[in-house]
């Protein structure tokens, strides 16, 4: 009789001592509360350059928009949502704003920013794209065909600045955080070629010397910003 016992008890221990191997957290780590794996396996951090799908990233950014009163509650619970994506959506939604970046990169939308900011520099002109992409899908797109339009958003600069660099790198802090890795590091710039350092180039087509150029491009952002 104890041989049957303790035959039975060798049999219910393997089985639960093959679960704890086999799973991330056994039976045995939540009564003992053992070491818990990792949620975060290799394969989930391998390069990628596949983007964020679009309506899932302008999802996300409608819900900062909706759930926050400033450009640091906005980055605090975009943040958050980003870091209940997986390693490779979040690499995915830096990426796609890098590519919505890249695809306002531009004479006209620069003409824009140095009104709206009174002045320009590279760094400024990404900062502000930021801003824009920041204000959401229709702010954005309708800027892009025409960014005098952003006039609407006015409103929403703060510091009399229409910028929002910490945009640039929610995705960044999330993926830190969850994964204690640096993002930059699982880019495959090899497949991703709408980045920072693939821009194209262009010609202005205003000055800031000949203040009609500017006029001519975003007249009513001129009329607004043009003694900033």
């Amino acid at each position: 009789m104890m041989k049957s016992i303790i035959s039975v008890f060798t049999i219910i221990f393997f089985f639960f001592n093959y679960n704890t191997n086999s799973q991330s957290m056994g039976f045995f780590n939540q009564l003992f509360g053992g070491i818990q794996k990792s949620s975060v396996s290799n394969s989930d951090l391998e390069k990628t350059s596949e983007i964020l799908n679009e309506d899932l990233y302008w999802e996300i950014v409608a819900q900062s928009l909706k759930n926050s009163k400033n450009q640091n509650g906005q980055e605090k619970f975009l943040i958050n949502e980003i870091s209940k994506l997986t390693p490779k959506q979040m690499i995915g939604f830096r990426l796609r704003t890098d590519q919505l970046l890249y695809d306002t990169y531009n004479s006209e939308m620069w003409c824009a920013s140095y009104l709206m900011n009174g002045g320009s520099s590279d760094d400024g002109f990404e900062y502000f794209r930021n801003w824009v992409i920041s204000r959401g899908k229709e702010v954005y797109y309708q800027a892009k065909e025409n960014p005098d339009t952003l006039l609407s958003q006015k409103e929403f600069g703060e510091d009399e600045f229409y910028e929002f660099e910490p945009f640039w790198y929610v995705a960044i802090e999330a993926f830190k955080q969850k994964t204690n890795e640096n993002l930059y590091d699982h880019i495959d710039y090899d497949n991703f070629h709408t980045s920072e350092g693939n821009y194209p180039q262009f010609e202005f087509t205003w000055q800031e010397t000949n203040p009609s150029s500017m006029k001519k491009i975003c007249p009513n952002l001129f009329k607004e910003f043009k003694n900033k």
